[in-house]
């Protein structure tokens, strides 16, 4: 294992865990001395990771913490930068900027032989998304989901019959043909999966829904028969 290997699972180590965790204990699952971790903990330290504590009593690392991207194996950047190229195909115009922009701000900080073996990696070829243009701009959406806040959408179905829905939005999943919203429907008090291309208008109503995102989440799931995935 790498130095920067070490120091990488240190940090996901730390992580997992909320209160406190003695040095005895970090060494013990890495299968390092006590000494080494010591000299790791400082040097992450000083790469500006806020770890608290001191020998004898325990370390934490503070909530927050963002991974430096020189810190990412090659077959992590190349995962990074494959699924950002598939969002810039397939996202609205705004998200598809933003996943640009974030595969440029990571090739930039990355150092010369990194960034030729990125440049040089096997990154699958991207086709040209084929679903029907969107009616709507679905930043918005997206925008109202961060709030929690309901929406008011006039949706076409597949038969071409328009309906007014207030809909409290969930989630955007991106599928080969189709951007699809999931959301709990106020007029047919049930989950219902709205493809996003079907949406005539979309209105923001500045009212939050009833219940957090993420227990409604947990619910969809439910529903849906889809496993629990961590943190929703």
């Amino acid at each position: 294992m790498s130095r920067a290997e070490r120091l990488l699972d240190l940090l996901e180590l730390l992580r997992r865990h909320r209160a406190p965790v003695t040095g005895p204990a970090l060494a013990d699952e890495l299968g390092i001395s006590i000494r080494t971790l010591y000299r790791d903990i400082a040097t992450l330290q000083g790469q500006g990771a806020e770890i608290e504590g001191e020998p004898g009593l325990g370390y934490v690392l503070k909530p927050g913490f963002t991974l430096p991207p020189l810190m990412f194996s090659i077959d992590e950047l190349e995962a990074l930068v494959v699924g950002s190229r598939w969002v810039a195909v397939r996202g609205d115009a705004r998200l598809g900027e933003a996943a640009r922009n974030a595969v440029a701000k990571i090739r930039a900080v990355l150092p010369p032989a990194l960034r030729d073996s990125l440049d040089g990696a096997a990154t699958i070829s991207v086709p040209q998304y084929g679903g029907e243009p969107a009616a709507i701009d679905a930043s918005v959406i997206r925008a109202e989901i961060r709030k929690e806040h309901k929406l008011r959408i006039a949706y076409r179905d597949n038969d071409g019959t328009l309906t007014e829905r207030t809909v409290w939005p969930l989630l955007i999943g991106f599928f080969e043909k189709a951007l699809v919203l999931a959301a709990w429907c106020e007029l047919r008090a049930d989950f219902r999966a709205f493809r996003v291309d079907r949406i005539q208008s979309v209105e923001a109503t500045g009212e939050r829904y009833p219940q957090r995102r993420s227990a409604l989440i947990k619910q969809w799931r439910q529903s849906q028969n889809l496993p629990a995935t961590a943190g929703n």
